[in-house]
This record gives structure tokens, sequence and C-alpha cells, in this order.
């Protein structure tokens, strides 16, 4: 029997990573989607010459149908994936509130980095987050910490080798598919979570349908006096407090049995204090002020985003269709410490962006005979970005010392508009039974400070060597424009003879990565309980992009390596067994830059002189990292779990070599159990006991040193965790 592209999709998923750690596949069995609902007795017509009823679809089936519709729009023949579902997310230790980035963490290839960012496989950033279908440009703080996991029915992490769908945001696809009130029925839930480090975190949804209406909502508060990772290994840390609001909807309508019309929208309010290092010693004098406690600086930031996607999507004759208008703003103030920020840096910055973002994007997939399926579209974002730096610096003399304790001011503002428009066309061909091959490319064009494009070929093949033997191979040539969020355009010339006079005067504009990403994998399952996957990687890069933290604010700015190389090698187990189920991943990488082509200000001279001519490793290349967890149910309402990170160390400074070394490796451990308790009239109560850190090792992420690190960070100390939730249904 001819294995469909389902099963040879899943069966790929299934082998190069571990689907929904151990858990079903991301989308239900939609086998039954044409099946009728109950007749309401009316005539309605004759068909072939004879009397008889047409049967009618529930609007639950065709919301289904739909949905199967809309996920026949994405291939990821050759590619790798890893699925994540609403049920292996209740399994980690915070269920619901667990971050968004902390889920992604757990799958292969995954390296945690610090203010919640997260690298896959040697990448910095470059993430491309989807929901429904649908591309959500990243905002300037890292749209990770923008959505709630309480959202998502499942997440797909797509990386390798992508087909020709795919571009712009190339280190992994985050696909998220949300919670519909279609499934889900008619209700919705109320839950606090509370605990260590002055944590409070309530949340609220409403959920429904009626008649061809569908909404799903989310809201939620969190507070707690760890915004940040420390800068210090003690448990408490000063000045770290933070309050974060996010807000998420999606509200449909069935136009008919064949189109549906979607809103979906977000917003997101978060504030952060920066913590401080104590026992700092002040480096300039200010007025007649020579002395500054550390622990006393006031330094904030305040991140806002907010999206809004317009959807039509349907069927139309055999062919399949999403057409989306949507529009993303994101702002991030850094507001500093105007007295401490100059004594200590001799620069005090309140420094504003603000990006928008407006989308079109028309996604179309027609099948042609049994054989192939054509799938087509394009996409268009038109982003305009503002940027000030209002600075307070002091007067310095030709040797860098300064000249003079009365600040003087300085104010620096650029508008960017950057338009990026992009086409693809690809062929997924199933030969046989055994074969599956996707073939196609992809045109991107890129228009800032210059204008940049490319035409990328793409190939991705799957063999089905046996029923449980699953291999597959792919090629993609990548074109990524720089991060237009996070481009930092300032006239660095203003600051000459000051005390924030940067180190390098070369300021070439950031420039478009191009590479060429090989990848290959197997999977091999054993009974329907074990499967085993291996992956492997290889990435030449010509102008590769970075990101660095340069200076106080939390926020980054890019630059490029002329050359870069990249590989790596995945390994993942799955395992499901009545009530156990487990995975592991362990994952290898080698990410490696050479000659700083632009963003050199940032930069020392004796920095750029060495890395002309070396090698170096990039600042968020980790050797080895791994991941796993272990389930255990011992009934439907009660069930004990452990997982685990682990990481090698990213890289740090060391004697004459940027990058040069690492910091040591980190192992954190954590546990939880849950029961579902049955309170009298109040019905069913879902708890969860978390123990976050449980075995508290103390570990640095980051010690300050290293090309665009900012300042030391720590991991999180052991915290306990208590989650209260309630369903209920109208």
């Amino acid at each position: 029997m001819k294995p469909s592209l389902l099963a040879l999709s899943l069966a790929l998923a299934l082998g190069v990573v571990p689907v929904a750690f151990a858990q079903t596949a991301a989308h239900p069995d939609t086998s039954d989607i044409t099946s009728s609902s109950a007749s309401d007795g009316a005539d309605d017509g004759a068909i072939g010459g004879k009397s008889g009823k047409i049967k009618q679809l529930s609007a639950i089936d065709v919301s289904a149908a739909l949905d199967q519709s809309r996920n026949s729009l994405s291939p990821d023949t050759g590619s790798s994936q890893y699925v994540i579902d609403q049920k292996a997310i209740q399994q980690l230790p915070l269920g619901d509130s667990t971050p968004l980035n902390q889920v992604i963490l757990q799958a292969p290839g995954v390296v945690q980095d610090s203010y919640g960012g997260v690298h896959v496989r040697g990448d910095h950033a470059n993430l491309q987050y989807r929901i429904n279908g649908v591309i959500i440009p990243e905002s300037i703080s890292g749209f990770g910490q923008t959505l709630d996991a309480r959202t998502i029915q499942s997440v797909k992490l797509l990386d390798g080798a992508l087909p020709a769908q795919y571009g712009l945001r190339t280190a992994a696809v985050v696909d998220i598919d949300t919670k519909s009130g279609h499934d889900l029925g008619n209700g919705g839930s109320v839950g606090i979570t509370g605990g260590s480090f002055g944590t409070l975190n309530p949340n609220a949804s409403l959920w429904g349908s009626s008649d061809r209406w569908s909404w799903f909502v989310t809201a939620n508060y969190l507070e707690n006096d760890v915004g940040i990772e420390n800068p210090t290994p003690s448990r408490t840390p000063i000045h770290d407090h933070t309050n974060q609001v996010k807000g998420f909807g999606d509200i449909s309508y069935l136009i008919d049995d064949n189109t549906r019309v979607s809103f979906m929208f977000g917003a997101t309010n978060n504030r952060f204090e920066i913590p401080n290092n104590p026992n700092q010693q002040p480096q300039f004098g200010y007025l007649d002020q020579t002395e500054f406690n550390s622990a006393d600086l006031n330094e904030r930031q305040k991140e806002q985003t907010r999206f809004g996607v317009l959807s039509l999507q349907g069927k139309w004759g055999q062919t399949d269709y999403q057409v989306s208008l949507g529009q993303r703003y994101s702002t991030v103030n850094f507001l500093p410490d105007e007295i401490g920020d100059l004594m200590f840096n001799g620069v005090a910055s309140a420094i504003n962006r603000s990006n928008r973002a407006s989308t079109l994007q028309a996604d179309f997939a027609t099948p042609l005979g049994d054989a192939h399926t054509l799938r087509y579209g394009i996409y268009g974002e038109f982003e305009r970005g503002n940027i000030s730096n209002n600075s307070l610096v002091f007067p310095a003399n030709p040797d860098g010392s300064q000249a003079s304790t009365t600040p003087i001011g300085i104010y620096d503002a650029t508008n960017l508009l950057a338009r990026t428009w992009s086409a693809y066309l690809q062929d997924e061909w199933s030969i046989g039974d055994k074969w599956t091959v996707n073939y196609g490319v992809r045109g991107d064009r890129y228009e800032l400070f210059r204008t940049e494009s490319q035409l990328s070929p793409r190939l991705g093949v799957v063999y089905q060597a046996t029923d449980s033997t699953t291999i597959h191979a792919g090629y993609s040539r990548y074109f990524t424009p720089p991060a237009t969020e996070v481009i930092d355009d300032s006239n660095i010339a203003r600051f000459n003879g000051t005390t924030n006079e940067l180190p390098s005067g070369g300021n070439n504009l950031p420039l478009s990565e191009r590479s060429d990403y090989f990848d290959v994998g197997v999977q091999q399952q054993f009974g329907s309980i074990l499967t085993l996957g291996l992956d492997a990687y290889y990435r030449k890069v010509s102008r590769l992009q970075d990101e660095g933290q340069f200076g106080a604010a939390l926020i980054y700015s890019n630059f490029n390596y002329a050359q870069g190389r990249i590989r790596g090698a995945e390994f993942t187990l799955n395992y499901d067994n009545g009530p156990v189920s487990a995975y592991f991943n362990l994952a290898y990488s080698r990410a490696m830059g050479k000659r700083v082509m632009t963003g050199q200000y940032n930069f020392a001279p004796d920095e750029l002189a060495y890395i002309e001519n070396n090698w170096i490793h990039l600042d968020h290349d980790q050797k080895l990292s791994s991941s796993g967890g272990i389930t255990y149910s011992f009934t439907e309402a009660t069930r004990v779990g452990a997982d685990y990170i682990f990481g090698s160390g990213l890289r740090k400074e060391a004697p004459g070599v940027p990058n040069g070394a690492s910091l040591p490796y980190y192992f954190q451990l954590n546990l939880n159990v849950a029961h579902d308790f049955n309170v009298g009239s109040l019905g069913k109560v879902k708890t969860q006991l978390a123990l976050i850190n449980a075995l508290d090792r103390t570990y640095e992420l980051r010690d300050g040193t290293g090309v665009g690190v900012g300042a030391p960070q720590f991991g999180p100390r052991r915290g306990v965790y208590l989650t209260l939730q309630k369903d209920f249904s109208f």
C-alpha cells in the first residue's frame, strides 16, 4: 500500500527528533472530517435524477476540514522537525506557564542564552515565527517572549534544509497551531501560578463557538523579582523586578463550507528593572562626585509588542489557499541611571527603538494528478523603523582620559525604511511507494541601504526504506536579510572626542547573509514504543550575520563576518510505553566566523586584527547540548515527571583570542508532580508542583567577556512553584 505524504512526514518527524515528547503527531487524525451531522429533515433537492437529501457538514467538521486544508500548504520534505503538543507542554514542570523559549529549549540543537534568547544549530536568533501558517515578524526584544504557551495546540520546530516556502529567517521555523473554539467547545479556564522570588502569574482564557463563529482568547499577568538573569550567583538579585502582561485572541467565521475568515491578534507589555552588580568601582567623576554604589543603579527597560492578522483561507476547486494581511508594532525604551551610568561607563543613553512591519502573505497548493502537488506563493513586508539615542557623555582628551566632569548632551536619530519581496514555486513528487521528492526555487529581494536579491534552489528527498526506517536528505540555498529591527545606524562620529568615542571607526552597514545548507538524517522505529534518530548538517556561509549587546541596554545590534562555517549532529531517542514516556536529545555543534566586515566600530582594534586573519568561535557556539525528560502517570489524575537541560558552556574571552575559551558546563534538573482534585461544587481542580533547578547548581551563562557580551549572567537558582487551574464549560 502506498504510504501517504502525511505518513511519510510523520515518520520523518519521529525519526529525526521525537514527536511531542513521545506523544502522538501534532495534528489530530482528521480522516472522519467529512462525516455528516444529523439531518434537519428538509428536502434539499434531487441528485442524479433521484430524490434525496444532501448531508450537511457541522461547523466543527468544516473547521477541521479547513484546518487540514491549511496544513497541506506547508511541506516539510527533506527538513528536520520536532513537534511538541499541548499534552507535552502540560507535562513540563511549569505546564502552561512555561515561557515559549523554554518550551523550544526541549528540542535538539537548541541552546539557551541570556535574556530568554535561544540559538538553533549555531545561529544567533534568525528564527521565523508562524502562527496558523502566517508569518509574524519578530519583535525587537525577541518574539519568543511575546506568545503565551496557553495559546498553543501544538508547536513544530522545523530546521535543516527547508523547502522553498520558508525563507528570510532560516535558522528554524517555529510553526504554531493555536487552540480553537470549534475544537474545545464552550468554556474557559482560570488559574494562578505562584512561588519563589515573588512570582505571581494569574491567567484566564475563554473559548467557544456559535454556529459558524469560533473564538479563543487568553491573557495573563506575571510579576517576579528575577525578570532578567542575575549578574551574580546570589539567590537574591538586586533591582530585578519585572511586570509583564500578555494577551492573544483568534476569532474566525465560516463563510461557507470551503471558506473561512479569521482575525488573530496579540499584545505584550513588559517592564524590567536591570539587575545590579554590587562592588563595582566608578571609572569617571561626575561634577564633584567620585563615589557611587553600583548596587543603587536604577536602569530600566520597557518593551511592547502588538500584532494583528486578517486571513482568508479555504479551498477553491482543488486548490488550497490562505491569504493574509498583517501588521506588527514593536518598541523598546531603555532608561538609564544618568549619574550612575556616566560614572561607570562614561555615557548614559536613553535609547528608543520602534519598528512597524506591515505584511502580505499568500500561499497556494494545487494537486496535479496523484503524484504531484504544486505549491506557490508570495510574501511582502514593509518596515518602518525609528531609532533615537539621547546621550550624556564627558569631554575626553586625545588619550581617551576624562577632560571634564561636566557632561554634555548628544542626540542621534535615524529613520529606516525597508522593503522585502519574496516568491516561491515548488513541486512535491511522490515516486512509487518509497520516494518523495520536493524541489523548487524561491526569489527574495530586500531594499534598505542598498538592494540585495537572490534566487535560491531547494531540494528535499525522503526515502521510506522499510516500514520502520526512513531516510531524508536536503539542500537549500539561503538568503537572510539583516534584522531591520536591530540595525543600529548611529552617527558614530558625533562621539569623537568624548568618553563614548568608539574603539574603531569602521561603520559599514549590515549585509544580507548567503549560505549553502546540507542536511541528512535517518530514523529507526522499534515497534511502537521506541524511535531512534540521527541527523547531521553543514552550512557554508558568506556574510555571516551575528548580533551582540554592545552597551548597557538589553538591545542587540547586528554585524557580519565575511565567512562562516557551521556543522553539527543530533541524536534523539523517543520512548512511549504505557504509563511511561521519555525523550532524550544530544547535539554537537561547531560555529566559526572570520573577518568582521560590518559594524566594526563595536570592536577593539586588536580584536579586529585577530579576527581578520583567524577563524574564531561565535560567541553563542556551544560544543555539546542535551535535553531530556521522563513522565510516569499513575492514573489519569496523577503523574510525576522530571526533565533536564545540559550544556558544555558558551564562549568567553581567552588571552589574546576573542571567544577563545568556553565557560564551564552546566546541568539543570527540574522535577514536578501533578494531581487533579475533586473539590466539592467546584469539581475538578488541576494542581501542579514544580521544583526548578532542584539541585540548586549555580552556573554561569555568560561571564561578561566575549564578542558582543555586555555583562555576566547566571542561570536560575532553585525555586518552588505551585499552579492551580480550573477549567469550566457552559
